[in-house]
């Protein structure tokens, strides 16, 4: 039987680990409303034009960032760069809260179920916190989407550190977002614990890295679920509430 290892730092994933969300970004209502808003602050956009602009400015937006960081082996954007672009495209210079307003609108449409947290997680932060553990969110991820979600469900300030990859410009699985958190943070990685819901990213990430980690299989997760997810502990039904007894020490 393996030893139990006393963890000091917890690192989660976000969505389909400690949140459930659903978003549909092919649904037409979701371009028709978003071509209407801009046309509302002077870029005239007929839906599927903006569309297939938004399209061609985010695959430009990751051909920049691959050419500017041949280090990663797995890159992110700013996706407000994007819709940026898609004013000034149109003769109008928006400003940062208008651009930050138009992508938390783009979240929203987008958004088919809210945010919300699964049962446990906010029992096992006070659990951790009692104990004396870090808590950590390496997330791939917009800040724009993510952090109004979190705070609106009252956990951001739980977090004890906070990475998100359209900050980094790199995600999972690449090691070098690992490294970033555990640089930023000072952490150690004898003492650390990855815990997702994705084989890859999430798992393989943090083995890679060279740290433990728990894989959480949920509905949200890439289907179906892998015979050996490679982690150091598993847990298959996606209840969230049998991490404590796990790896909590």
């Amino acid at each position: 039987m393996r030893k139990a290892i006393v963890y000091q730092n917890y690192i989660f994933d976000l969505y389909g680990t400690l949140f459930d969300i659903r978003t549909d970004e092919d649904k037409k209502s979701l371009w028709k409303q978003m071509a209407a808003f801009y046309t509302f602050n002077g870029a005239l956009y007929k839906p599927k034009h903006f569309k297939k602009k938004y399209c061609e400015y985010a695959q430009a937006e990751k051909e920049t960032v691959i050419q500017e960081h041949p280090e990663y082996t797995k890159i992110d954007i700013e996706i407000k760069n994007v819709f940026k672009k898609l004013y000034t495209d149109c003769g109008v210079t928006p400003s940062k809260e208008l651009v930050e307003v138009t992508a938390r609108l783009f979240r929203c449409l987008s958004t088919t179920m809210q945010v919300k947290p699964y049962k446990g997680v906010f029992e096992l932060f006070d659990e951790l916190h009692k104990k004396g553990k870090k808590i950590f969110l390496l997330s791939n991820a917009q800040r724009s989407f993510t952090e109004p979600e979190l705070r609106s469900a009252g956990i951001y300030d739980k977090f004890d550190g906070v990475l998100i990859s359209s900050d980094e410009l790199c995600c999972k699985p690449d090691t070098a977002f690992y490294q970033k958190l555990f640089d930023k943070y000072g952490l150690k990685k004898e003492e650390s614990i990855m815990v997702g819901n994705d084989a890859t990213s999430d798992i393989k990430g943090a083995n890679d890295f060279g740290i433990d980690s728990l894989y959480i299989h949920t509905e949200i997760s890439p289907q179906p679920m892998p015979k050996h997810p490679g982690s150091t502990y598993v847990i298959k039904d996606g209840d969230f509430r049998k991490i404590s007894k796990l790896i909590v020490r």
